[in-house]
């Protein structure tokens, strides 16, 4: 993903530079304006003589659109022209990774922009439309170990059938801007451009978990990671803590979110999926004093929340499979270390853990409830708690959070509601396979009790004598 960003960038800054002047993309140069041949003749039609006028406007595929396209070939019709004075306009789809064959999936992408490219071309605009290669990576090198074949000669025959069957459909595309970015003549750019980012202080390195395919010996991007399994070669992934480069988007998550309120002509359904993948979340970091353990040197716990209004209904602390505290209680027990292997493999892919099993191993730890006096928590190692989110380390509310009531459930841990809904009755409301998480007044909270939720976070806030309030972000690209 990190170099994915890189790759985009680049990718821009080049199409566009062999737009503006002659650059390093070119392929084949087009000195000074072009001029345009007249149409040419279609060629003859056929006549059935049953039914002249509709088979006289029939269209044959088969002879139109190799016509058409050695027309567009010999007039360089969809050439960007460098010297053009008309407005431009420039489409780019996504390239495609030369696996040897099209299929429908491109047909769909490239037919929707070849519609947006045409139709701009159409309002006098001179069109950039340029077609490329995502080409360099593992799996062309895994698909040329397997055939015992350099991987630059199996990736340049498969761009070259492919390139051959995109023509075969008659895109509107400016062939002259062709790369690969397995050419250096590519990849120098991007490397250029990591550079710069370094200078800048716009980028990081440190360890971080990882999806990673034992097949495919690569790491793989949440996306990648169908059921738990490599979406390629279909093998288990697992976890792995790797050194990564990260750029340092988290110091700019405010200004990206607040700029998405300026997109206004973006889909709402788009700028919300922005919004998830910044994933802003304002709570309160919170420290549970951990009860006398001979076996542990920490004194204290560092929780973060985003509902301290719901303190009253905690019922078990969860650690990250990666903790530092979880490390130094799997020293000492087989059975965790165990435990914990068994996380690693379900990988870190949000949706594979949102589907997985709610699963906890029991430690010999607990803490003092902060708010209720002689009352203490368990503390669970948990397979659904990440380390790079918060602390690493969260209380559990089973009443008002659908994976905490699961947990609760299953290691039978109390479930109390602390949130009323409206138009009904605190004595009769409990909780029973559905958590409630809407609005509602607080109640089994002594001095929260009758309180929004709003302003019982606020008055948890001020009560709390270890609470800080932060906002975290998920936004940090490898």
């Amino acid at each position: 993903m990190f170099f994915g960003l890189i790759h985009a960038f680049a990718l821009f800054l080049l199409t566009s530079k062999g737009f503006s002047d002659d650059g390093p993309v070119t392929k084949i140069p087009v000195k000074g304006k072009q001029a345009r041949r007249p149409p040419a003749q279609l060629p003859p039609k056929r006549v059935d003589h049953k039914d002249s006028t509709v088979s006289a406007e029939r269209y044959n595929p088969r002879e139109m659109e190799p016509h058409w396209q050695k027309v567009w070939h010999e007039n360089q019709s969809f050439v960007a022209l460098n010297d053009d004075t008309r407005e431009r306009y420039y489409v780019l789809e996504m390239f495609p990774y030369p696996s040897g064959r099209i299929h429908m999936g491109h047909v769909r992408n490239y037919a929707m922009g070849d519609v947006v490219a045409r139709y701009q071309r159409a309002l006098g605009k001179n069109v950039l439309h340029p077609m490329g290669w995502d080409a360099f990576g593992l799996p062309a090198e895994n698909a040329a170990i397997e055939r015992k074949q350099n991987p630059g000669i199996w990736t340049r025959q498969n761009i070259a059938a492919m390139r051959d069957q995109l023509k075969s459909m008659g895109l509107s595309l400016d062939w002259s801007r062709e790369i690969a970015t397995c050419e250096p003549d590519y990849y120098q750019h991007q490397q250029a451009l990591f550079i710069d980012f370094l200078a800048a202080d716009l980028i990081t390195r440190k360890k971080s978990k990882v999806n990673w395919d034992p097949v495919d010996m690569t790491v793989l991007a949440n996306e990648q990671v169908i059921d738990g399994k490599g979406w390629r070669s279909g093998a288990p992934v697992e976890q792995r803590e790797l050194t990564q480069w990260f750029f340092k988007i988290s110091d700019f998550a405010e200004e990206l979110l607040s700029g998405l309120d300026e997109l206004e002509q973006w889909p709402e359904k788009v700028r919300l999926m922005q919004r998830n993948w910044i994933g802003k979340s304002e709570g309160l970091r919170l420290l549970f004093e951990i009860s006398p353990n001979s076996k542990i040197s920490a004194t204290s716990l560092e929780v973060f929340t985003t509902r301290p209004d719901t303190i009253f209904g905690a019922s078990f602390l969860a650690l990250s499979p990666d903790h530092p505290l979880t490390r130094q209680l799997a020293a000492d027990d087989p059975a965790l270390t165990e435990f914990v292997a068994e996380c690693h493999r379900l990988g870190t892919a949000t949706e594979t853990l949102e589907k997985a099993e709610k699963r906890g191993y029991l430690t010999n730890v607990t803490v003092k409830h902060p708010v209720i006096d002689g009352a203490t928590l368990p503390v669970y190692v948990a397979n659904f708690v990440l380390m790079d989110y918060g602390t690493g380390a969260v209380f559990g509310c089973p009443a008002h959070d659908q994976r905490d009531l699961d947990f609760a459930r299953k290691y039978d841990l109390p479930v109390t509601p602390v949130v009323l809904p409206p138009n009904q009755d605190a004595s009769s409301f409990n909780i029973a396979g559905e958590a409630y998480v809407e609005i509602g007044t607080i109640i089994n909270s002594d001095f929260l009790n009758g309180m929004t939720i709003d302003a019982a976070k606020q008055a948890a806030t001020a009560f709390l004598p270890s609470g800080q309030s932060m906002a975290n972000h998920r936004a940090l690209l490898r």
